[in-house]
Parts: structure tokens; sequence; C-alpha cells
């Protein structure tokens, strides 16, 4: 078992910038894929940004490419998506999320998850 704890959530004007963290334990290894994923209220949980265990292979969805960048510190179990930029149309709850296998954009491709935290843009 992982268990995934987010945090750095919060309240930001737009064109401003927040670092969120996910600190992985119990089960936890390097090898493990991180991915960060958004649900917006009413719509469904979308992809956001994933990693690989070495740190090398970065993926983004396009919304947020240019703008978000994902990183893992193997040492400290932790990864963070840096968000800057930031537009109202980012509000929603972030997830992260670890899976065993290769990276993917599906939800159903991670087996662990967060509880989410909450961003909200203003304008």
């Amino acid at each position: 078992q992982v268990q995934l704890v987010e945090s750095g959530g919060g309240l930001v004007q737009a064109g401003g910038s927040l670092r969120l963290s996910c600190a992985a334990s119990g089960r936890t290894s390097s090898s493990y894929v991180m991915g960060w994923f958004r649900q917006a209220p009413g719509k469904e949980r979308e992809f956001v940004a994933a990693i690989g265990w070495s740190g090398a292979g970065r993926y983004y969805a396009d919304s947020v490419k240019g703008r978000f960048t994902i990183s893992r510190d193997n040492a400290r179990n932790t990864v963070y998506l840096q968000m800057n930029s930031l537009k109202p149309e980012d509000t929603a709850v972030y997830y992260c999320a670890s899976t065993r296998l290769r990276v993917g954009v599906r939800t159903s491709e991670y087996d662990y998850w967060g509880q989410g935290t909450q961003v909200t843009v203003s304008s």
C-alpha cells in the first residue's frame, strides 16, 4: 500500500503561482510513476502531468504545457507541481496519483490516489 498526501493548495489571483507537494509513505518505491490530475466541479477528473521514476520523462496536458512543471525528489519520496501563470480555468481539486506501470494519462492507469488539495484562481 502507498499513501499519498497533497499539500500547497489555496487561493491565488490570476497570473500568480502555487507549488503543490505530494508526500508518499507506506510501501514506497522510487520506481513508481507519479502523476497529477485535477477535477473541476461538474467535470471529469483530467490528466495534468506525470513523471517517470528517474525524473527524466515528463509529460503534460496541452492546457498546462509551458506553465506547469512536475518534478520529484526520490530521497524525500515527494513529487511537486509548480504552477505558474495560473488562470481561473485552473481552478479544481488537484490529486496526486502513483502507479508501478508506465506513464499514463488515464485515471484507470493509476493505483493509488491522494485525497486532493483545492486550488482556486480568482480573476
